[in-house]
C-alpha cells in the first residue's frame, strides 16, 4: 500500500480497504529497513504517527471530514515543527525544537495528514544535491552511486521510495524542481507568496518557497489546495483567493499556448536530457497545444545574479546564529569574540560559509552598488523577460537539468561546475513565478528525467492541468522503482 498516491490511500481508506494504523505501520517498516541506505530522514516520528493513526481507527478523529485524513507524510527539516526537532541539516540547530509549527504544517495537521518525519537536506538548504547535510548525503533510489539533488534531496527520495505519500519541499533556486526531476516525481514551486513562509527558516527571503512533492500532478494539486491562502504572519504572503486546483486539472488543453525558450538549448545540455525534451514538445502538440518559439534573453545571467543575490540574503539571515541565543554554542570559550567566532565556525559547513563570505563580500562598503544593486536590476531584465513571454504563451516547458542525476562527490570540488547546475531552474525563482517539475523519460542507464512546466504569477492552475493531461498521455511510460 506503500505505492499509493494520496487519492488513491484516500480511496483505499474510505472503502476501509486497510486501516490508518496499518498503512502508518507499513511505512515505518519500510522507512526502518531503507533509511539506512538512503538516509532520506533525519528523524522519524513513529510513536505521534502511530497514536495520530490510532485516533482515526478508533474513532476519535474522522477520516471523511478532512482531505489528507490518515495520509502519511514527511516534512522537510527546514520548516518548523512543535517540539520537533528542527536541524535544517545544521549542527548549528542540531539540538533545537521550535516552539512552535510553520503554517505549512499547521495546515496538513489541520488537513488531517500524519507526519512521518523531518526529511534531509542541504545545510540551510544550501546546494544542488543534498551532500552538504551535517547528516550526511541523501542517495538517490534510482542509483545509489548519485545524488537525488539539492536541497529537499531527501523528500524527494523519500516519496520516490515509497517512504511517505508525499512530502514538503522548498524551492530557493530549484530546490524542489531539480530534485524532483532527479528522482522521477512531480514537484512543484508555487508562486512566491502563494504559500505562507512563516516557520520556513530563511536562507533567501526573497526567494525560498514552500512547495509539494508528490507521486503525481493530482496530488499536487490536493496539497497545494492545503498549503495555499494568504497568513497574516508572513508579510510577503498573497492576499488573493486561491483557485480550485484539483478540479481545474480535466479542464481541455487543445489550443494551450506552450513557449518553448530558446535560451534553454546549449551546448552544455547532456543528450538525452535534450532528446527527452523535444519527445514533449511533441506530446504536448499531439494533445493539440499551440507551440510558439520565444526568447528569455537575460537567461545567461541568471547564475550570476542569484549567487549574489542569494549569498547577500544568507549573510544577514544568518548573522542571528552566533551561539548566543539558541543553536550551537561553543562553551569553552574564554571570551565573547572567541565564542562568536568558533560557534560559527564549528557550526556551520564548508557550503554555508561560503556563501556567507560571498554574501558579506557582495553587501560591503565599496560593493553594494557594483554586485548586489546590479544583481537585482538584472533579476527585474530576468522578471520582465517572463511578462513580455507569458503576453504570447500560457506556460513555458524547458528542461529541468541539463543532466540527470550524476555521481556523488563528482562535482563537490568545483563549487563552480555545481552552480551551473541550476542554470534552468534559477530564472523562474528569480522571477519568482510558479514551476513544475514532472517525469517525462530516462536515460539509457535508467535514471529519471524531468521536464519543467512554468506559468505566470498565480498561474499554479494553468501549470497544473498541462502537467496532468501531459502525465496522462505518458502514463504508461512511467517506470516502477523496486526497493
Amino acid at each position: 500500500m506503500t505505492h499509493l498516491s494520496i487519492h488513491g490511500l484516500r480511496e483505499a481508506l474510505l472503502a476501509k480497504r486497510c486501516s490508518v494504523t496499518e498503512v502508518v505501520r507499513a511505512y515505518l517498516d519500510r522507512i526502518q529497513r531503507l533509511n539506512p541506505h538512503l538516509n532520506c530522514f533525519i528523524t522519524v516520528t513513529a510513536e505521534q504517527a502511530l497514536q495520530d493513526a490510532q485516533d482515526y481507527d478508533t474513532g476519535r478523529r474522522s477520516l471523511t471530514d478532512l482531505p489528507l485524513a490518515g495520509v502519511p507524510l514527511a516534512v522537510k527539516d527546514v520548516l518548523c515543527t512543535k517540539g520537533i526537532r528542527t536541524t535544517c541539516g545544521s549542527k548549528m540547530l542540531e539540538h533545537f525544537n521550535p516552539p512552535y509549527d510553520a503554517t505549512a504544517v499547521e495546515r496538513l495537521r489541520a488537513a488531517g495528514a500524519i507526519l512521518l518525519g523531518k526529511t534531509n537536506m542541504d545545510e540551510f538548504a544550501m546546494g544542488s544535491s543534498n551532500e552538504n547535510s551535517a547528516f550526511g548525503p541523501v542517495k538517490n533510489p534510482w542509483d545509489m552511486s548519485r545524488v537525488p539533488g539539492g536541497s529537499s534531496g531527501g523528500s524527494a527520495a523519500a516519496v520516490a521510495a515509497d517512504l511517505c505519500a508525499a512530502a514538503l519541499g522548498t524551492d530557493t533556486g530549484g530546490s524542489i524542481r531539480q530534485p524532483a526531476s532527479f528522482c522521477g516525481i512531480v514537484g512543484l514551486k508555487p508562486t512566491y507568496g502563494r504559500v505562507s513562509r512563516y516557520g520556513l527558516v530563511a536562507f533567501a527571503s526573497s526567494l525560498d518557497q514552500v512547495g509539494p512533492m508528490t507521486k503525481d500532478v493530482r496530488d499536487a494539486a490536493l496539497l497545494l489546495a492545503v498549503l495555499a491562502g494568504h497568513d497574516p504572519k508572513d508579510s510577503t504572503s498573497i492576499a488573493q483567493s486561491t483557485e480550485d486546483y484539483p478540479s481545474a486539472l480535466t479542464l481541455p488543453i487543445r489550443g494551450l499556448r506552450v513557449g518553448l525558450p530558446k535560451e534553454y538549448v546549449n551546448e552544455g545540455m547532456d543528450a538525452e536530457v535534450a532528446a527527452a525534451t523535444e519527445k514533449a514538445c511533441r506530446i504536448f502538440q499531439d494533445l493539440g497545444a499551440d507551440l510558439r518559439d520565444v526568447s528569455l534573453p537575460h537567461t545567461d545571467y541568471g547564475v550570476a545574479a542569484y549567487y549574489i543575490i542569494a549569498p547577500a540574503e544568507a549573510s544577514s539571515n544568518l548573522a542571528r546564529y552566533d551561539g548566543v541565543k539558541y543553536g550551537y554554542r561553543f562553551s569553552e570559550a574564554r571570551d565573547l569574540l572567541t565564542m562568536y567566532k568558533e560557534s560559527r565556525r564549528r557550526g556551520f559547513g564548508t557550503e554555508v560559509k561560503r556563501r556567507i563570505m560571498l554574501g558579506t563580500y557582495c553587501l560591503s562598503s565599496g560593493y553594494y552598488d557594483a554586485y548586489y544593486r546590479k544583481a537585482s536590476q538584472v533579476r527585474t531584465l530576468i522578471r520582465q523577460d517572463f511578462f513580455k513571454a507569458f503576453e504570447h504563451c500560457d506556460v513555458l516547458l524547458a528542461p529541468v537539468s541539463p543532466t540527470a542525476a550524476f555521481v556523488l562527490g563528482e562535482k563537490t570540488q568545483n563549487p563552480l561546475q555545481m552552480y551551473l547546475n541550476d542554470v534552468f531552474t534559477l530564472p523562474a525563482s528569480l522571477a519568482g513565478i510558479p514551476g513544475l517539475s514532472i517525469p517525462c523519460g530516462y536515460t539509457a542507464a535508467g535514471l529519471p528525467i524531468g521536464v519543467q512546466i512554468l506559468g505566470p504569477h498565480l498561474g499554479e492552475a494553468t501549470v497544473l492541468r498541462a502537467a496532468y493531461h501531459f502525465e496522462q498521455a505518458t502514463k504508461g511510460e512511467r517506470r516502477t522503482l523496486t526497493l
